[in-house]
């Protein structure tokens, strides 16, 4: 096995710039339980790894743990892939203009309307199902691999405030001076 694997609460705390000792503060446990968690010993509870996930800023921890630790959540939620906020940005794009050009919604509404899918209907909404399962898919991996850390996202303007030059409105950060 390589030197620098190692497991997903590991790779957590070490991203947050934790070492075992003050994560062990912060997550008030003691730093054997921390040992333990990283080298596989023992599965942290999920009050543990609620603290981790929050302590640490890492949302990908909790995707992550569920992941590999519930095999019921494996097969509800889709697999998530770490991507670029553009790329997730686009897919969702993508994939909500194909639901919305494909009349699915109206598609499913005329399935839904007699209050059952019967065998004629089950391919159809199976389809639909498939396209929502993409979308909530990319919403997903946006929420937990895109969202900044709060502590470190720059102030921004909220509501949609803009500041105004003298020929156009920009957004604070795309904004030169002339």
């Amino acid at each position: 096995m390589p030197e620098d694997y190692s497991n997903i609460y590991k790779i957590a705390r070490r991203a947050a710039g934790f070492t075992q000792e003050s994560a062990a503060e912060q997550l008030e446990i003691s730093v054997d339980s921390v040992r333990a968690y990283e080298t596989s010993q023992r599965l942290p509870p999920s009050e543990i790894v609620e603290r981790m996930v929050v302590c640490f800023h890492a949302p990908q921890l909790a995707y992550q743990h569920l992941h590999e630790t519930n095999a019921l959540i494996s097969r509800v939620i889709p697999q998530l892939e770490q991507r670029s906020i553009l790329e997730v940005a686009i897919r969702i794009y993508n994939r909500m203009r194909y639901f919305s050009q494909n009349a699915c919604l109206e598609r499913l509404l005329t399935i839904a309307e007699d209050g059952r899918i019967d065998d004629t209907e089950r391919p159809e909404f199976d389809e639909i199902i498939e396209e929502l399962r993409s979308i909530i898919q990319s919403g997903l991996e946006l929420e937990i691999f895109c969202s900044p850390d709060p502590a470190t996202k720059k102030d921004r303007p909220t509501g949609g405030a803009v500041r105004r030059s003298g020929f156009r409105a920009c957004a604070e950060n795309d904004c030169k001076f002339i």
